[in-house]
């Protein structure tokens, strides 16, 4: 886990969580624009990806990992007396949205990106295709096949991310069928999702997921403080995006919203 300060003094504390097979850093311009508006910034790598990656960099962690980091970062975070916001992308945003449902932590915010709900981008080769004992203990591997292009159309950032060699999309058969189990769930669920303000936003030309899934989950929660923004020409990265300083001013204009609705005063 990372933490980076705010410039001067915080107003919130803003917490990444990342998505599949990236890491945090590719959020570094983010992060940074976050600090430089007067807020601390709390990420870190999921467990097997960035720097906790095991040696042959094959995706077959437990999803009860996941949420495990990501409540120790939601409490980390916590540790002192400024609002909370959460930014969760794609599977982050999953896995983010089933450990608010447990209500352990008092989360000022949330703004979703593009969460996997229903894969729309599927591996070359289903688990079901594998023989024998392959299919029976999973342990059978395959290439996802997202490729960074498939994310955003800024060339130049997933340029940056080849050279670093941290992007890795080769999972097992067994992890495969509880991505798809746990985002099947998440979808269905309703009454434990808590009364958070929460704005999610999806890509007009996701390669990666069915945004409407996500639509159809965040109007089933019944909020009583909701947004939702369709992002036009937009692919899956959202924050990486060409129009990112557009996300960007969005996303800082929803989290003073609720600064103000809980009495802060903010300054722009």
């Amino acid at each position: 886990m990372w933490k980076w300060q705010a410039e001067g003094s915080a107003k919130a504390v803003v917490v990444f969580i990342h998505s599949a097979y990236e890491q945090h850093l590719r959020y570094a311009w983010q992060i940074e624009k976050w600090r430089s508006a007067g807020f601390d910034v709390y990420t870190g790598d999921l467990p097997g990806h960035g720097k906790n990656a095991g040696a042959d960099k094959v995706h077959r962690e437990s999803f009860d990992d996941y949420e495990q980091a990501v409540n120790e970062l939601l409490r980390l975070s916590s540790e002192n007396e400024l609002p909370v916001f959460v930014i969760a992308h794609g599977l982050g945003a999953t896995i983010a949205m089933n450990v608010l449902g447990n209500r352990k932590f008092n989360v000022a915010g949330v703004i979703f990106t593009s969460p996997w709900l229903q894969l729309k981008k599927l591996p070359p080769k289903a688990p079901n295709a594998f023989p024998g004992v392959a299919q029976l203990t999973g342990r059978r591997k395959m290439d996802h096949g997202i490729e960074l292009r498939h994310l955003t159309r800024d060339r130049f950032s997933y340029s940056q991310e080849t050279e670093s060699k941290r992007y890795q999309t080769v999972i097992t058969a067994s992890w495969y069928k509880e991505v798809q189990s746990y985002m099947k769930e998440t979808a269905a669920s309703i009454d434990r999702y808590p009364q958070i303000p929460t704005c999610l936003y999806t890509a007009e030309r996701d390669l990666i997921v069915e945004k409407e899934v996500a639509r159809q989950w965040l109007l089933k929660q019944q909020l009583n403080e909701f947004s939702y923004k369709e992002w036009k020409f937009c692919y899956h990265d959202i924050f990486q995006e060409p129009e990112k300083e557009e996300v960007f001013l969005a996303a800082q204009a929803f989290i003073h919203t609720v600064l103000r609705s809980v009495g802060y005063l903010v300054e722009e």
